[in-house]
């Protein structure tokens, strides 16, 4: 298991793109505990809000890959292409996903004043991005991406 770990680790692409994933949970973490003076550790794992570590872990793979590979390789094309669907996503059908979400709790709130007759309390509002959301995951994607050494 420990070799497995040493190859896995040993992938400068990898750690940047882990890396860049995790700084940008962390900030979300921080900007969460500035708004609310509370800890919420459980936006680390969590999806949305401000950086897109979508964005950020993809955009840092990207930038890996042109570092190591070059502009024209087939490699940084697959990436940059895979990060655009990525990030299109994260503004674009994730967002308006949980604009979805926020709308059916509303009205079941209304329907049954708060118990979901579906099991559920309330479905998860906080999903996707807004597009500077996804603009600052890339940013700090970029300079991750090229800051760790290959």
């Amino acid at each position: 298991m420990m070799e497995y770990l040493q190859v896995i680790f040993s992938n400068p692409i990898i750690n940047a793109t882990i890396l860049s994933w995790f700084v940008a949970q962390l900030i979300k973490i921080i900007l969460v505990m500035i708004t609310t003076r509370k800890l919420d550790l459980s936006r680390m794992f969590g999806s949305g809000g401000m950086p897109s570590s979508h964005s950020s872990g993809m955009v840092a793979l990207s930038a890996m890959v042109l570092r190591t590979c070059g502009f024209s390789s087939v490699e940084f094309a697959i990436c940059f292409s895979f990060s655009l669907v990525v990030m299109y996503d994260a503004a674009g059908v994730r967002r308006a996903t949980g604009k979805h979400a926020t709308i059916i709790n509303r009205m079941m709130k209304l329907y049954n004043d708060g118990e979901n007759i579906f099991g559920e309390k309330s479905l998860k509002e906080l999903i996707g991005h807004t597009p500077l959301q996804v603009v600052m995951g890339a940013l700090l994607g970029l300079i991750i991406g090229f800051s760790c050494p290959i």
